[in-house]
C-alpha cells in the first residue's frame, strides 16, 4: 500500500507530464472518470460537502483501520478533484490523513488554476475529508 506522501509524488509526476493546463484539465477529467463510483444509496444530502459550488458527495468507512472514501460530484473538474483527493487519502489511517500535508496541489500548480470557487470547494473536501479521519481517531 503506498503512502499518502508516494500517491502525491506519482500524481506530481503524472502532471509533470502536460506542457500546459489543457493536457492537465484532460488529465483531471479523466481521473475523475477513473474515480469508484460512489453507490447511490450515499448521494444524500448529509454527504454532500458544504462549500462546493457543484455537488460534491463524499461517504467514508473504516475497515481494519483504514479509512476508505468514496465520492462524486455532479461536475467534471470538480469530480477530477474529488478524485485526486480520494486517491491521496483513502486507504490510509485516520492519523496519516489527519497528520498530512498535501503539498502535490501547490506543486502540480493547482491553486493557480482554479477558480475561487472551485479552489474553496477544494479546501472544503479536504477539511471533511480531515474531519471524519478525526472523527475515527477519537472513537479508537
Amino acid at each position: 500500500m503506498l503512502s499518502i506522501d508516494e500517491k502525491q509524488n506519482d500524481i506530481i509526476e503524472d502532471f509533470s507530464i502536460f506542457d500546459d493546463w489543457v493536457g492537465k484539465y484532460e488529465y483531471l477529467i479523466d481521473f475523475g472518470k477513473s474515480l469508484p463510483m460512489i453507490d447511490e444509496k450515499y448521494k444524500l444530502d448529509e454527504n454532500l460537502i458544504k462549500g462546493c459550488q457543484s455537488k460534491v458527495w463524499l461517504n467514508t468507512e473504516m475497515k481494519e483501520d483504514i479509512v476508505i472514501y468514496s465520492a462524486d460530484s455532479d461536475a467534471v473538474i470538480t469530480k477530477g478533484l474529488v478524485g485526486l483527493m480520494v486517491h491521496v487519502l483513502s486507504n490510509q489511517t485516520p492519523e496519516a490523513i489527519v497528520n498530512s500535508d498535501l503539498y502535490f496541489i501547490d506543486k502540480i500548480g493547482l491553486k493557480d488554476h482554479l477558480s475561487p470557487n472551485r479552489s474553496n470547494g477544494l479546501l472544503s473536501m479536504i477539511k471533511q475529508m480531515k474531519m471524519y479521519a478525526l472523527g475515527y481517531t477519537v472513537k479508537n
